[in-house]
């Protein structure tokens, strides 16, 4: 069996897993980020080394893993990086418009490439910091997988969401310190506990709304 052969298993397997059922066509584009995506951090240092023979597991399922959680619209990613978890949200998902976040430029022209190679035409990458940003909207969902602290990420994204935005937080292990420094404004909806496959190592989604946010 090849390695593509084998990618490919455990992909699928791992999608069935998480409850997701997809069309072959989509198992290949997420294949391809994948590839994409190997291929450019060796220049781009889009993931560290040692991440590098993980991505399945550590990225692309990781990403994946929050899909049930996410409400009907736009989705907004802020600090993407490599377009974690956007991409893979926007490619199983190609009605949905994704807005991807992030300061770095290279991660922005890696994404663009990506969303040219895919024909992906639900993304938007912007290359800016969050706050600098001009407000756009309010979102339906507002992603962040590795954006510091809950108050930092909650602060930033503020002028982008309404009452009825659902902010999703990726964390590893349980975060009892951040929940206890959120702002009084912020509405803690739970605290899922991922099961990402193939990953042994805890994972926890914070579920968040705002209540009359404050954009003065």
């Amino acid at each position: 069996m090849t390695d593509n052969q084998s990618e490919r298993i455990k992909l699928e397997s791992g999608m069935d897993r998480l409850g997701l059922s997809v069309p072959s066509d989509v198992i290949n584009k997420l294949l391809t980020f994948m590839s994409l995506l190997k291929e450019w951090s060796g220049t781009y240092n889009l993931v560290a080394p040692r991440e590098r023979d993980f991505l399945l597991t550590r990225h692309l399922l990781d990403s994946l893993s929050i899909t049930n959680w996410l409400q009907e619209g736009s989705l907004l990613d802020v600090g993407t990086g490599a377009g974690l978890p956007g991409l893979p949200l926007a490619i199983i998902d190609p009605h949905r418009e994704v807005i991807l976040v992030d300061s770095a430029g290279k991660k922005i022209r890696f994404i663009r490439h990506v969303g040219r190679t895919l024909k992906l035409d639900n993304i938007y990458p912007v290359h800016g910091r969050i706050e600098e940003l001009e407000q756009t909207g309010d979102y339906a969902n507002i992603t962040s997988r590795a954006f510091s602290s809950l108050k930092d990420f909650v602060e930033a994204v503020k002028p982008f969401a309404d009452e009825s935005t659902r902010l999703l937080a990726m964390k590893g292990v349980f975060p009892h310190k951040e929940l206890e420094e959120l702002p009084g404004w912020v509405n803690v909806q739970s605290v899922e506990p991922l099961t990402v496959p193939y990953l042994h190592a805890e994972r926890h989604l914070v579920l968040m709304s705002v209540s009359n946010p404050d954009r003065s």
